[in-house]
This record gives C-alpha cells, structure tokens and sequence, in this order.
C-alpha cells in the first residue's frame, strides 16, 4: 500500500486544486485501490501540528476549475523552521519529520513557491521522499520556464488595464496600476504589454522620475490626453537601487504613502500637474478559476509528480523547461530566484512598440 500525503504552502493562486486532483487521477490511475492519499491541512502547519485527513476518489471531482486550495495553505517562514514549534521545545523541523513518520508516508508532494521549496529541500535533506510542483503568480520559481498560478494571474491584471484604458480616456487622465511582485517583475512585464500600458516599471529595471514624466509629456504633446502605467508593487527607483539593504528598507519605512504607486502618483502629479490615479487590484490577481492554460498546466505538473513517485525519483521538482515537463532537483531550485532578464527578447519587445521602463 502507497501513501501518499499532499500540502499545498505559501500564498493561494489559480491551479491548486487542479494540480491535486492531476496527482490524485494520476495516482488512482497507476495504483488503483493500493493507495491513501492524505490531504495536510494548511501547509506545512498541517505538518507540524499533524493535522491531516484521509481523502478519497470523490474529493478530487469537481476542483478542476475550482479557484484556491481545498486543503488550505499558510505561510511558514523557512527562516524558523529549525525554532521551536509553539509551546513545544521540539524544532518545527523535527515535528514534521515525526509526522512524517507518525503517518507512514512513502511520499510527500509539495505544491508551492520559492519559500515552500527551500523547506521541501530541507526535508528532502533529512530523509523524507519529497516531490514538489511549481506554484506561483509571480513565475519567479528557478528551473521551470512556467509556473501555474502566472497566466491566471496576468489575465486578470490584463483585465484590469483593459478596463482601466476606457475610463482613462473618456477623463484624460494618468491611471497606475498597481500589480503583484514584489521582488521581480514577470507578471507586471506580461499584463503591461498584453494591457497596452505606455510605462511598465519592475523591479529589474529601477525607474527615473524624469524619465517617467518626460514620457508622459511626449504623449501629451501627440494628443493622447491619457495615460497607463503598469507599477510592480516592488519597483524601485534608482536612487534606491544604490541603497543598501538598511538603507532601502529604512527609507520604505519612512514613505508617507501606502505604497510605491502612491508615491509616482504624488511626485508625477506635482511635477506635470496633471490629474492621477491608482488602482490596486491586489488579491484580485490571485483569485478566481484557473484559465485554461493553467488547468492544463497544472494536470501537467500533477501526472508528472504521480509518475515521480512511481518510478521513487524523489527530491525533484516537476518543470516546464522548452514545452516538455522535466525534473529537476530541489537542491538546485531552493534559494534561487528567476529574475525577468533585462536584455531578454520581451523587455526589448515593449521597447521596441515604444513602451518605456522609466530608465
């Protein structure tokens, strides 16, 4: 008899359930009645605490399209997890070890992003027979050229510039939009283009104000009497990319405004005059039903990692690496961030339409 125990960590996006019900079909396919999967509730909490369920054939129907996780999730810092367990002088580290074996797993698949995929190395490390498969919004996980959770995500804040263009032109205005990524810029870089934004700021890039204005009052004096800039919400500007890391999280500290969106808004609006505003669609960007891309992404990834556990390649992360899923190890995946290339055929794209990156 197999078992199989499944979490998913970190922030929810588009795809999660349809990556489990792909590792549970995949599973049921290749095992038939020989195996258990048990469903960990909250991440690697669940782990933790031992709280998880046995799940059957019949939880799985019906999630395809279903937005979210139906095992819940939670954020568990990498950082603390050889620290005590609360109200335990047990490390966070030895309590899911213990559940791990408490459980009698023969296999641990882990659905997350760059934090949850340190952890999942760390556990391969000790021992446990680990599979992980590659979520995010921000596409920011290294090794895999897509995550699941990413066209969702640009989709939706494509919407928004969509439907922010025809307010912006009935008033004439400048509209930010603010959308998620706070270390790189994927999702901003994609939805800016496929939104028709005039300015798209990442973090790659650190923007200059003057050029940012200079920009805008370009397209004032062609008669375009509106707008639209696309603003990671981790853009920076380039007299914060000399700062140190101190430094840079002092000054973000000191900002009046809520966000950097707020703080273009103010210094774009006192150096032109002209009338801003910002939206933030926020957790918008991670809701919802999965696209089809990512439903077929996702049961992609899931029968992959089925196939993993099949043939015991355990400690590897299932990837899309030139349109073919690959595996590739969590000992090369944890740690490292996939930053946008700011010489890569995208960024040069948008230039060349004439897009500026306020550098």
């Amino acid at each position: 008899m197999k078992k199989i125990g499944i979490l998913t960590s970190g922030g929810d996006c588009q795809g999660l359930n349809a990556a489990i019900r792909g590792v549970a079909k995949a599973l049921y396919e290749e095992f038939g009645s020989d195996v258990e999967i048990y469903g960990i509730r909250d991440g690697y909490r669940g782990l933790i605490e031992g709280d998880f369920h046995r799940m059957h054939p019949e939880d799985f129907s019906g999630i395809l399209t279903l937005g979210g996780t139906i095992l819940g999730t939670s954020r568990q810092p990498f950082k603390l997890m050889k620290s005590a367990a609360e109200g335990s002088e047990t490390t966070k580290l030895e309590k899911m070890k213990d559940t791990y074996s408490k459980m009698g797993l023969d296999c641990l698949v882990v659905l997350g992003g760059n934090g949850t995929h340190k952890t999942a190395n760390l556990l391969s490390e000790e021992g446990l027979n680990v599979v992980s498969l590659p979520k995010t919004i921000d596409n920011d996980l290294w090794g895999t050229d897509m995550t699941f959770g990413f066209q969702s995500a640009v989709d939706i804040a494509t919407h928004v510039l969509d439907c922010i263009h025809t307010t912006a032109t009935s008033h004439g205005r400048v509209f930010i939009v603010e959308i998620m990524g706070h270390k790189v810029g994927w999702l901003t870089l994609h939805a800016g283009i496929a939104g028709g934004a005039d300015v798209i700021l990442i973090p790659e890039i650190p923007y200059d104000i003057t050029k940012i204005v200079q920009t805008l009052e370009q397209r004032n004096q062609a008669g375009k009497g509106f707008s639209i800039l696309a603003v990671a919400e981790g853009a920076i500007s380039k007299a914060e990319s000399k700062m140190s890391k101190k430094e840079f999280k002092a000054a973000r500290a000191a900002m009046a405004e809520p966000s950097i969106s707020y703080r273009l808004a103010k210094e774009i609006g006192e150096l032109t005059g002209q009338e801003i505003r910002v939206t933030v669609p926020g957790h918008f960007q991670r809701g919802g039903s999965p696209c089809a891309y990512d439903r077929v992404l996702s049961t992609r990834f899931g029968a992959a990692a089925a196939r993993l556990i099949q043939e015991k390649k355990y400690g590897n992360m299932v990837a899309l690496q030139n349109n073919r899923i690959v595996a590739v190890p969590l000992s090369e995946v944890a740690g490292k961030l996939k930053a946008v290339p700011t010489d890569c055929d995208t960024i040069q794209s948008a230039r060349d339409i004439g897009v500026s990156f306020g550098d």
